[in-house]
């Protein structure tokens, strides 16, 4: 299922996506409008994991398929910035798509 460094690395953007989003979109909020502090803390430590995985898988697929480093550059502001991550893999993974769907 996950065979493939560009698999892994796509589905970690996902998932650190929508941690992103959540964490900003719904954890933030309840911390700051209805003081529920909880929900940034588990939010954000699986976010946190997630970020530095995205990064390290990010630098690996960078040196696997020998990426410049401004790939690897857009890799990281992707991950800091609300929908990056889905927006990186729309653009910049489109042509590796038929490697990642072949491994299903």
């Amino acid at each position: 299922m996950l065979d493939t460094p560009l698999k892994w690395f796509r589905n970690i953007g996902i998932l650190e996506g929508w941690s992103f989003i959540l964490l900003l979109g719904i954890a933030m909020p309840l911390k700051y409008i209805a003081d529920i502090p909880q929900f940034v803390t588990v939010i954000g430590m699986a976010h946190g994991i997630l970020f530095m995985l995205y990064l390290a898988i990010a630098l690996y697929v960078t040196v696997k398929y020998k990426w410049p480093l401004t790939r690897f550059i857009g890799a990281t502001l992707a991950a800091v910035t609300p929908f990056g991550p889905f927006i990186y893999d729309a653009r910049i993974l489109k042509p590796y798509k038929t490697e990642v769907k072949q491994s299903v």
